[in-house]
């Protein structure tokens, strides 16, 4: 049943009848009475005017799934008398898609992973942050307010991105199927697990973890030689797999409902948690090769349209009733405390840095993933 206009509809419906009802007045209007005039026409652009001021103080918001909830940007639109506007995106890759749109960043925040940090500093698409406006990371634990040790953050002595959540990318397996937990990588490659296993739909952590399986000391600057013998791997990594995913709920959907045994944990922790709120009997590992871990941080576009908000907006997610709902809600350890046991802090972990050639690792995937053979790939 419909209950008119949402308010944002029913304010423009409001404000077209007050213009609609000035334009008609001031036709009939003396024009001998100057006052009249006067009031007739601060009145009509007061009222029509009311739209393009109330959009000034708009955010655009650019993040992960679980990063802005609905009621943790009310509250900040509530506290700041402003408008959020959020566009979630579900890989490295859309993220890169969104920041490249036009010829600046249509966005003026954005949280992603170091490796892309970097790139966007790079490509002067983001601008320095000055700490002094962001007094909330003084309760951040101490390694992460020693920004210059944390690749990607700095250049030239500037800071562009804090820090604020982590996870590793570890194994997920069902224990019912899999009792004793997986040591390798390599499982994921077991013909035992015929059409049981998912994978995260994304070209650059793909040939990572695949690296690691291969044993490849450095699983982000590839030869070509090593791509394509990766690019082999993964076109035979087809044969286990169920199917690939994207964000994590659709990665507890598949796992639940197909009775999946083993995935590549790209979202870790929270999609631990996420199985685990669902009704999964599903253990978490860290195999012995290692695993790809994200730090993903705020950073501000060179093409916000109002500074003082989205360092307002850093500054929020900041605050320990915010940052934890990371982990309340999504099982991600913050910046504000020491992490739960289950995230693999003291483990082997590589963090994700830029990699060799982001294109051509996307021309690869997208040939794997349409189902090219693997003497293609020579």
């Amino acid at each position: 049943m419909s209950l008119g206009p949402s308010p944002p509809n029913r304010r423009r419906v409001l404000l077209s009848w007050g213009c609609e009802i000035a334009e008609r007045l001031f036709r009939r209007v003396s024009f001998s009475s100057r006052t009249s005039v006067a009031a007739l026409t601060f009145f009509t652009l007061t009222l029509c005017g009311l739209p393009t001021f109330a959009q000034e103080n708009v955010l655009r918001v650019l993040a992960w799934p679980g990063y802005a909830d609905n009621d943790v940007v009310k509250k900040f639109e509530s506290r700041f008398n402003a408008r959020v506007q959020v566009t979630f995106v579900d890989s490295d890759e859309a993220l890169s898609d969104k920041m490249h749109a036009g010829g600046k960043p249509p966005f003026d925040v954005l949280a992603a992973n170091t490796a892309e940090i970097h790139r966007y500093t790079l490509e002067n698409l983001l601008t320095p942050l000055d700490l002094d406006e962001l007094p909330n990371t003084q309760r951040q634990l101490p390694r992460f307010r020693a920004l210059s040790s944390i690749n990607g953050l700095t250049a030239n002595g500037k800071i562009y991105a804090i820090p604020f959540t982590y996870s590793s990318m570890g194994l997920i397996y069902d224990r019912k199927q899999i009792p004793i937990a997986p040591r390798s990588m390599k499982e994921l490659w077991n013909p035992r697990y015929r059409g049981k296993v998912l994978d995260f739909n994304s070209a650059q952590h793909n040939f990572s973890f695949a690296a690691l399986a291969l044993g490849y000391p450095h699983p982000f600057q590839l030869t070509d030689a090593q791509m394509r013998e990766i690019a082999r791997k993964l076109v035979e990594l087809r044969r286990n797999l169920l199917t690939y995913y994207t964000v994590p709920e659709e990665a507890t959907a598949y796992f639940i409902q197909h009775k999946a045994a083993l995935m590549f944990g790209n979202y870790g922790t929270q999609q631990l948690a996420l199985l685990r709120k669902a009704g999964a009997d599903v253990g978490y590992v860290i195999p012995e090769e290692g695993a790809l871990a994200w730090l993903d941080c705020w950073a501000m576009t060179q093409s916000a349209t109002n500074r003082p908000l989205a360092l307002a907006w850093i500054n929020y997610m900041l605050e320990p009733d915010v940052s934890a709902l990371l982990t309340q809600r999504q099982g991600l350890a913050n910046t504000l405390v020491p992490p739960p046991e289950a995230s693999g802090d003291s483990a082997h972990l590589i963090w994700i840095q830029p990699v060799e050639n982001i294109k051509e690792r996307e021309s690869l995937w997208s040939r794997i993933v349409s189902g090219d053979r693997p003497e293609r790939f020579r």
